[in-house]
């Protein structure tokens, strides 16, 4: 099974967690898109089709992708797959039983398709909506399974089901050897239709642990510490702990939920969201998805949001995740500002984001790459576009990038990450593509002041 993983239009719409990364790399569950295909699929080599200037950073990280070109195709049929797309349980036996004249589609926008050898001799490759548009005459459409990315709430909304959906399919795989996947529909449908594996606690017993529910629903990697008093509560949902996690004592888990590889809880409430590797977290965290490599240490509430890798909250960080009157969130984004029509809809933090001690975020507010926020008491901007400053209460542009890409690769080194030359270039290159979304947000509180200024007067 060889797959493609590619970027149609939609990824500037999930500002500004595609700013450094493709869209299939965003977290939802316990996975991303790519990853959960990866691994728990038959696939057997893969390739990437993305923004070209994410290239050079996201292959230095990943040597085992290939490039999409005719020498590639030419090996056997690919299968292509929308990075926005989230596939369920219908949606991988759908990719395992992909037929050549076959479109998988969600909402009129096509989410999966086959490319012959043949038909990549004539295509342009680089283009996936160009390849979609000459194949599309010649297939037939299959309403897809699972579920659409449009916008960044869209993954916070989604992540509970689908961290329910990776824990049975995982487990169905889990401690089985590398090479075990789910290679037929029925395996996908036993999985999802069977009760919960054994739970896995270290040592084989759960100590001092105290869990809500069926303790079948719990699964603890051997080499996760999970210390005495902490309490798993799985009514609602299943939790997963995974290896080197470290559960500090008088933290509570409400599932489902999932904690990655080496994240450590502090005394935290972490409820309905997921972790990836490497985090540090502690206080309230509520239906939120930590992509990774983040540090949330002390106290204070984190709903409904999505963190991106290399983000610093500083003590007693807070978001609000609902408006007092209970009205629909409005978000407001680079193009303009969206209705999300939920009632429930926290931050959205960019990568290397630093927040000082005490720093009070909105509700749906966003937080583009690199930003420093140094909090006056007050609510922040909603808005605070990529390699800007909150200086005392006030937005401005002072960032000193040399000085922040040296601080970003000294927390790096401390994950034990190196930032490579690629790394460091692709965040020159963000920076010149912000600077028009700086420019508008300056505008903005110039007009805002001036407006205030004539009322006082």
């Amino acid at each position: 099974m060889r797959v493609v993983f590619y970027e149609d239009g939609g990824w500037s719409n999930l500002y500004p967690l595609t700013l450094l990364r493709p869209v299939f790399e965003l977290r939802c569950g316990q996975f991303s898109q790519r990853e959960r295909i990866v691994r728990l699929l038959p696939v057997t080599a893969w390739a990437v089709c993305m923004r070209p200037l994410l290239e050079p950073s996201f292959f230095a990280r990943f040597p085992e992708a290939w490039t999409v070109d005719e020498k590639w195709c030419s090996g056997g049929p690919s299968l292509w797959v929308n990075g926005r797309w989230l596939p369920d349980g219908l949606g991988l036996k759908q990719l395992l039983t992909a037929q050549p004249d076959e479109l998988g589609v969600i909402d009129e926008t096509i989410v999966f398709f086959t490319v012959q050898p043949e038909e990549a001799r004539v295509l342009d490759l680089r283009y996936p909506l160009d390849v979609i548009a000459a194949l599309q005459g010649r297939r037939r459409a299959t309403r897809a399974g699972g579920r659409l990315i449009h916008y960044p709430w869209d993954l916070v909304d989604a992540n509970p089901r689908w961290l329910e959906l990776d824990f049975r399919l995982r487990a169905a795989t889990e401690g089985r050897g590398d090479h075990h996947r789910l290679c037929l529909p029925r395996q996908i449908d036993e999985a999802l239709s069977a009760d919960p594996p054994t739970a896995r606690p270290p040592g084989g017993g759960l100590g001092d642990v105290s869990v809500m529910g069926r303790s079948d629903a719990v699964w603890i990697d051997p080499q996760a510490v999970v210390e005495p008093y902490v309490t798993i509560d799985v009514r609602s949902g299943p939790v997963w702990i995974d290896a080197g996690a470290c559960v500090r004592s008088f933290t509570r888990l409400q599932g489902p939920c999932y904690v990655g590889r080496g994240t450590q809880l502090f005394r935290a409430e972490f409820r309905e969201a997921s972790a990836g590797p490497q985090c540090r977290l502690g206080g309230e965290i509520e239906a939120s998805v930590i992509h990774g490599y983040a540090n949330k240490y002390h106290a204070g509430f984190l709903g409904h949001a999505y963190v991106c890798p290399w983000v610093n909250l500083g003590a007693l960080t807070t978001n609000s995740d609902l408006k007092n009157d209970y009205s629909a969130v409005r978000v407001v984004l680079p193009h303009g500002v969206v209705d999300t029509g939920m009632r429930k809809v926290g931050c959205f933090i960019g990568d290397h984001t630093k927040t000082g001690l005490g720093s009070l975020f909105n509700t749906g507010a966003t937080v583009g790459v690199m930003a420093m926020v140094l909090p006056a008491g007050r609510l922040l901007p909603k808005h605070i576009p990529s390699f800007s400053r909150v200086w005392h209460g006030r937005l401005d542009d002072g960032l000193d990038l040399g000085a922040a890409l040296e601080t970003a690769r000294t927390v790096m080194a401390r994950r034990n990450v190196v930032m490579t030359p690629a790394d460091a270039q692709l965040l020159r290159l963000c920076h010149r593509q912000t600077e028009e979304h700086r420019r508008r947000a300056l505008q903005r509180q110039r007009d805002s002041e001036r407006t205030a200024a004539r009322r006082a007067g």
